[in-house]
């Protein structure tokens, strides 16, 4: 039997953007929602102090972090050959040092890169949540089939918005407006 699910804290978490480059982004057919959804998370991220870590796929090849999430990033985004952002040199000894348990995935592709790390910070330990719609791949078959094998390994799968939510906590928190607006603008509601 599984850990019991926790319910994420702000305090308690990190956003990782797992390899959202250009010419990665073509192939994914819910690119435009992936990046919108992605933006906000770490908007929502900024405006709470949630650390975020970020990585980029072979860059040579696969060009930089698309610019809408560039923007919003730590400035230095390393570089990885590796699909698990694991063994993406001291990604993992980062993580570890910023002693907070709960590990936000968003990016690409589900079934290679988001696997591979979700599937190592689980054996780390870590607990790893999964914004179904800030995650994507090529082909609906391979995302679906990770997000089910991830979530049977124990990954916890989420919305980006239930993620602000419960960040937030409640409606008195100090910066609830700031993240309700986020999520109005979001919604276009």
């Amino acid at each position: 039997m599984s850990a019991p699910v926790k319910r994420l804290r702000a305090a308690t978490s990190v956003l990782v953007v797992i390899d959202v480059q250009d010419k990665l982004l073509v192939k994914i057919p819910n690119a435009a929602a992936l990046v919108t959804n992605a933006a906000f998370l770490l908007d929502v991220a900024a405006l709470l102090d949630v650390p975020v870590q970020a990585t980029e796929q072979y860059p040579k090849g696969l060009g930089p972090t698309t610019p809408e999430l560039a923007k919003r990033l730590p400035s230095s985004v390393p570089a990885k050959t590796t699909f698990s952002c694991c063994g993406a040199g001291t990604f993992l000894e980062e993580l570890e040092m910023l002693r907070r348990p709960n590990v936000v995935l968003v990016g690409m592709e589900s079934h290679v890169c988001v696997s591979q790390t979700a599937l190592d910070l689980l054996q780390a330990g870590l607990h790893v949540y999964l914004p179904v719609d800030a995650l994507g791949a090529r082909s609906s078959l391979d995302h679906d089939t990770a997000l089910r094998r991830l979530e049977q390994a124990g990954a916890v799968p989420t919305t980006v918005e239930a993620v602000a939510f419960e960040w937030t906590c409640d409606a008195a928190h100090p910066k609830f407006k700031a993240v309700s607006a986020l999520v109005i603008a979001r919604s276009g509601k």
